[in-house]
């Protein structure tokens, strides 16, 4: 199932190394989830895994497939029906769209009822849940989400966090954000990245099923404790 290995990785730009002979090791069907300062290189290393950059040194394994990619901006376009938006892999594939499938997408995310309107008449967190179904459509075994609930009032991101975690249970995840609590509810797996080059560091999750609640006391002690740490980060710049 999908384990994506870094095997001794080196990237980066002119003199200016992102990361040097990076080895690390993701789960495959499970969430690991990336944290560090801005800057740091959370999304390099989601592009890197999506082939959108190479590296100049070592390899990345473990990607059968094309990877389904969920981003801050839901990127829908305007022109098409909520429902074609969601239907828009096949399209760009060349193969015949399939409608009861996607309606089926939208019901699990609560939009069957705004299928054939446009986007511009949604807000942003119905938005987002296009692309959760968009995403969902596509049938990738890996996800990668770059900081997807970053721009969301907190009910919504914590409502499509539920969401999103329970829909993608099993898939390989590879999600970035700077959220704590974010992370502390979503992850199987977290990562801290410190320092350029990059070095990593594993850092507990809580105990119980993702998606962790939020009344859960193991929850709020580990999220407390990994800001505590990301402070320490900026407090060293």
């Amino acid at each position: 199932m999908n384990t994506i290995g870094f095997h001794d990785v080196t990237f980066g730009w002119g003199e200016n190394a992102l990361c040097e002979r990076l080895n690390l090791q993701l789960r495959g069907g499970k969430t690991t989830v990336f944290l560090g300062r801005s800057g740091i290189g959370k999304s390099t290393l989601l592009r890197l895994v999506a082939g959108l950059l190479q590296p100049q040194h070592g390899s990345i394994t473990g990607l059968q497939d094309k990877v389904a990619w969920m981003g801050q901006q839901d990127l829908l376009y305007p022109w098409l029906t909520v429902l074609e938006n969601v239907m828009l892999a096949a399209r760009l594939n060349g193969e015949k769209p399939d409608r009861h499938r996607a309606l089926a997408l939208l019901e699990q995310v609560k939009l069957s009822e705004v299928a054939e309107s446009p986007p511009s008449q949604l807000s942003g967190g119905m938005r987002q849940r296009v692309a959760l179904a968009r995403t969902l459509y596509a049938q990738r075994d890996v996800v990668l989400m770059d900081e997807p609930f970053a721009t969301l009032d907190v009910m919504t991101k914590l409502s499509l966090q539920t969401l999103t975690a329970t829909l993608l249970k099993g898939k390989t995840v590879l999600l970035v954000t700077h959220d704590p609590l974010e992370a502390c509810r979503m992850a199987d797996d977290i990562v801290l990245l410190h320092d350029q080059p990059l070095t990593v560091e594993a850092w507990p999750v809580p105990n119980g099923d993702v998606p962790r609640q939020l009344v859960d006391p193991g929850l709020l002690k580990a999220q407390a404790e990994l800001f505590s740490r990301l402070n320490q980060d900026e407090k060293t710049l």
